[in-house]
C-alpha cells in the first residue's frame, strides 16, 4: 500500500510486487483548513483503497511525504502544507488502516528518499549498487542507495543534497546556511538569478507554459517568468538564461562530485521539474562534473535523467516500505521480489 502526500495532491495506490499500480486514487491537498482538515483528505484516500478487492492482500504500507520529515518520530512539517507542523502522520495513517481492518506495518519516507527508492527499483538507478538520486524543482532534495540498500539516515534526511554548501561566501539560504545548492540550482533560484541579471520574459513567445511557479513540472515558453521560461529562453540562445543554467549546473556538479567522493556512488539520477529542461541543465552538469570528479574512483560517474516521472511518489512509497520494513512471515507473498533486485 502506497500513500503519497504533497502540496497539491494526496494520492494512494495498491502496488503489486512487479510495480504495477492498482486502485489508484487521489484528492487535492486541502487549502485554508487546519491539520485535521488535511488529514480528512488522507482518510478519504485510505477509504477509497479499502474498497478494492485487493485491500486484504496488502502486507505493508509506505508513506511518502513532502518534507521536512522526521521518520524517527513519524512526523512531517511540509513547507507546502502549512497546517501540518510536527504532524504525526505515520501514527494517524496506521490508525486509519487499522480502523478498516488492515493492521499493517507502516514506514514514513521523505519525497526525495521515496523517489530514490523508486528509481532504484524500476527506474534509471536500477542495477546500480550505489546511487544518488535527486529532485530539482522548487527545492532540491535527494536520497542515497548504498550497497543496494536505501539509506535514509536516523531521521530520514540522509542524501539531502540541496543543503550541501558549494559556495562558502554565497548568499544566505532559507535553511540558515550559506551557499547551498538549493539557493543556486532550484527552479526558484534559477528564475530569481536570471531576473536579477536583467533577463525578462519575451512578450512575443506565445502563451505561458503549463509549468508551475519557479520550476514545477511542465514545459514552458520564454514568456514565463519562471525556471521553465528561463529554460525556454536558454533553448533560444538567450545569454543570461544560458548563464543561469550554467550556474545551476555547476552547483549541482560540485555537490554530485562531493557526494560521490564521500560514499563512492556510481550514478546520479536527477528528476523534478527543472530536469525537464533536458540538455539545457544536463549539459552544464556534465561539463562541470569533469572539473570536480577528478579522482580515479569517481571519474566514470554518470549523470542521467530520472525515468519514472509523476509515478515516482507512489512507486517510491511502496519501494521504501519493501526496503525498510522487515518481511512478514505470515503474509509476505513468496514470489514478491525485493526492489533491490
Amino acid at each position: 500500500m502506497a500513500i503519497d502526500i504533497g502540496g497539491t495532491k494526496i494520492a494512494g495506490a495498491l502496488v503489486q510486487p512487479d510495480g504495477t499500480m492498482t486502485a489508484t486514487t487521489r484528492r487535492p491537498t486541502p487549502r485554508g483548513v487546519d491539520a485535521e482538515g488535511v488529514m480528512a483528505a488522507v482518510a478519504e484516500v485510505v477509504a477509497d483503497l479499502s474498497g478494492s478487492p485487493l485491500w486484504s492482500s496488502a502486507v505493508r504500507c509506505g508513506i511518502g511525504s513532502a518534507g521536512p520529515v522526521d521518520t524517527s518520530r513519524g512526523t512531517v512539517s511540509p513547507v507546502n502544507i502549512g497546517a501540518w507542523r510536527d504532524f504525526p502522520v505515520q501514527e494517524r495513517i496506521a490508525a486509519e488502516l487499522a480502523a478498516r481492518g488492515a493492521e499493517l506495518p507502516t514506514v514514513l519516507a521523505g519525497d526525495g528518499v521515496a523517489m530514490t527508492a523508486a528509481e532504484h527499483w524500476l527506474g534509471a538507478a536500477r542495477g546500480y549498487a550505489n546511487a544518488l538520486c535527486m529532485v530539482v524543482s522548487t527545492g532540491v532534495g535527494g536520497g542515497l542507495i548504498l550497497n543496494n540498500q536505501l539509506h535514509p539516515g536516523p531521521t530520514g534526511n540522509a542524501g539531502h543534497i540541496g543543503h550541501i554548501s558549494v559556495a562558502f561566501d554565497g548568499e544566505p539560504c532559507v535553511c540558515g546556511g550559506r551557499g547551498c545548492v538549493e539557493s543556486i540550482a532550484s527552479g526558484t533560484a534559477i528564475a530569481r538569478w536570471a531576473r536579477e541579471q536583467g533577463w525578462t520574459p519575451s512578450a512575443g513567445s506565445g502563451p505561458g507554459g503549463s509549468g508551475g511557479p519557479d520550476g514545477a513540472d511542465g514545459p514552458g515558453t520564454a514568456r514565463d517568468a519562471t525556471a521553465a521560461g528561463v529554460a525556454a529562453a536558454a533553448a533560444q540562445g538567450d545569454p543570461i538564461a544560458l548563464a543561469a543554467f550554467d550556474r545551476a549546473g555547476r552547483a549541482l556538479a560540485a555537490a554530485i562530485a562531493a557526494s560521490a567522493t564521500l560514499v563512492e556512488t556510481d550514478i546520479a539520477v536527477i528528476g523534478g521539474g527543472v530536469a525537464a529542461a533536458g540538455d539545457t541543465l544536463f549539459g552544464p552538469i556534465r561539463t562541470h562534473l569533469a572539473q570536480y570528479a577528478t579522482l580515479s574512483f569517481v571519474q566514470e560517474l554518470q549523470v542521467v535523467p530520472a525515468t519514472l516521472g509523476t509515478h515516482a511518489g507512489l512507486i517510491g512509497a511502496a519501494a521504501a516500505a519493501t526496503m525498510l520494513l522487515p518481511p512478514s512471515a505470515s503474509s509476505e507473498p513468496s514470489s514478491a521480489p525485493a526492489p533491490t533486485a
